[in-house]
């Protein structure tokens, strides 16, 4: 099977989030604000997850919609830092 032209390849973003409990929150959040079809198009991908941190993957695109899905969360949730590598996150 070929591999995507880098064109046509899905650009992401990585989002370096604090809070607690953010396996479930950070889904069901995003879930509440943009619905199902607004979920698929975020392309939600986990890169590593801690005890009060977690570093996701989203597509470029859908950044400031996943943003504000997090500040109308009743849960404490932010976002520390927005990079387009995971080199550029330091962490």
């Amino acid at each position: 099977m070929k591999s995507l032209k880098p064109s046509m390849r899905e650009n992401k973003r990585y989002l370096f989030v604090r809070g607690k409990n953010l396996k479930e929150n950070i889904e069901k959040a995003v879930l509440e604000f943009v619905g199902v079809l607004g979920m698929s198009k975020t392309g939600l991908g986990w890169i590593k997850t801690g005890k009060d941190y977690a570093v996701i993957s989203v597509n470029r695109k859908m950044v400031d919609s996943v943003r504000a899905s997090f500040c109308i969360c009743p849960e404490k949730m932010e976002v520390e830092k927005v990079s387009g590598t995971l080199k550029g996150l330091g962490k």
